[in-house]
């Protein structure tokens, strides 16, 4: 069965201020019966105010979106990592969220101590890498810190065993991006690409640039850059020439997350700004 990507238009804004969103912007996500829902986060974890409004945004298109569960793309903490830490820059902003069950699965960055896959709201498991089941998707969690040999034989052994109609890998670094900062990962790329594209790797999601980007499909693979759920880098307009090629939109005036449905053999997203208000991304 062919898979698709569906391209729903970015709820984004350039305004700074966090007003409610008007009555008359919509979800475009279908809803449909059991299907699987979730959000995507990067770069998230500072404990300061815009990732509380961040956070607050989630948890009012929860509501209307009520998706399951979270993929945190990395750099979920920045700075101390003491218990308090946990409680400000995870445990409280995600308060509403948490409460009403949603799950939370993380990936390391490279601002997160190793220490953090035995935080059990993380759903590590203790691991550096990982997977689990969700519905018709199965979810590859990375350490793009350290792509050792082990890590390369666990993620090709574990691709090449998986009978799930979606498969889903998420990690810190991108191995395609237009951001100036930092740009695409040609090492990494190197080693998991192959993977990706030999086992039929549908989606992957990446951080670390402080912006929302989304890819043209490589070799059938589609890759989104959400590294902007806290932090911010207004660089889109700077990337290397080659990259900004491949890119098929992006918007690095705002925060953001975003909102993910997989029905059958469709996947819709929605990339949400932190204020709300609709706009197009470049």
């Amino acid at each position: 069965m062919r898979r698709s990507v569906a391209v729903l238009f970015l709820v984004l804004t350039a305004c700074v201020s966090h007003v409610p969103w008007p009555i008359w912007q919509t979800l475009t996500l279908p809803l449909r019966s059991d299907s699987v829902r979730f959000a995507v986060i990067g770069d998230s974890g500072t404990g300061g105010r815009l990732q509380y409004e961040v956070a607050s945004r989630m948890g009012e298109f929860h509501g209307r979106f009520p998706f399951t569960f979270v993929i945190m793309l990395g750099d979920n903490m920045y700075g101390g990592e003491q218990p308090e830490d946990f409680e400000r820059k995870f445990s409280r902003p995600y308060q509403a969220l948490l409460a009403q069950g949603v799950e939370f699965y993380a990936a390391l960055g490279n601002h997160d101590l190793p220490a953090e896959r035995f935080f059990a709201p993380f759903h590590m498991g203790g691991r550096r890498y990982y997977t689990f089941m969700k519905g018709t998707a199965q979810f590859f969690a990375l350490d793009s810190n350290y792509m050792d040999p082990q890590q390369l034989e666990w993620l090709a052994r574990e691709l090449e065993a998986s009978q799930a109609p979606w498969k889903i890998c998420f990690f810190h670094h991108p191995i395609y991006s237009s951001g100036s900062r930092h740009g695409s990962e040609m090492d990494l790329r190197a080693l998991v690409e192959p993977l990706f594209v030999r086992y039929g790797v549908n989606v992957v999601f990446a951080g670390h640039e402080h912006m929302y980007e989304r890819m043209k499909p490589q070799h059938g693979v589609h890759y989104f850059t959400s590294g902007s759920s806290a932090k911010l880098s207004r660089d889109l307009g700077k990337g290397r020439p080659t990259e900004t090629e491949l890119r098929a939109i992006g918007f690095d005036q705002d925060r953001e997350f975003m909102l993910i449905e997989i029905a059958g053999d469709r996947l819709f997203f929605q990339a949400i700004s932190r204020a709300g208000p609709s706009s197009r991304g470049r």
